[in-house]
């Protein structure tokens, strides 16, 4: 997801706002769109060269969206190529300052105990609880964000709450996210 490390590298983390978590969404979705845009550019020739299912797009895409999903949470397995290994660790860097700064915003004034006993214990100050959390509040906008130059797609079976059919865009009629991919180990998928 070079697009994904693109984009977010550049986050400003010196800017104690407090609207670290409403740029952190900002950036993501931004990432997310751009990697839609190109992995729907790339899909169209192939699918004319191979031949394609309807349903293949909304895979692809639904395999990008869980790596963000790593990336954000702190799980991605995948370092990339060597040349990359500065740019993948200013990212970190960034995710981990980012989600300090939520952290503090989020357990700020004692006011949110109950926040602050969720988050304790995190020695390494990867923010781990909180990366989930933000991930699980906020997936389903970066789902609309990756599928929002989708023309067409429809997964070849069931996926939305209820037992309901994409309709169209690889999106459930009812906003629900039409995949659990971000939910399997990234090393079984």
């Amino acid at each position: 997801l070079n697009l994904c490390n693109k984009n977010m590298v550049k986050m400003d983390t010196n800017n104690n706002d407090g609207k670290a978590r409403h740029k952190l969404l900002l950036e993501v979705c931004m990432a997310a769109k751009y990697e839609g845009e190109s992995l729907t550019r790339y899909h169209t020739p192939h699918q004319q060269t191979y031949g394609a299912s309807a349903s293949q797009l909304c895979t692809v895409l639904a395999r990008s969206f869980a790596d963000i999903g790593d990336i954000v949470r702190g799980r991605d397995l995948f370092y990339g190529n060597p040349q990359e290994k500065d740019q993948r660790d200013k990212l970190d860097r960034n995710l981990k300052e980012i989600f300090g700064d939520i952290y503090k915003d989020v357990t700020n004034g004692g006011k949110n105990g109950e926040l602050q006993k969720r988050y304790e214990g995190d020695e390494d100050k990867n923010f781990l609880k909180l990366r989930e959390d933000w991930w699980t509040a906020n997936r389903a906008k970066v789902w609309y964000a990756i599928t929002c130059d989708v023309v067409s797609g429809k997964y070849f079976r069931h996926t939305c709450n209820g037992g309901n059919i994409t309709y169209n865009k690889c999106q459930c009629a009812n906003t629900d996210v039409p995949t659990y991919f971000d939910y399997v180990p990234q090393f079984l998928r």
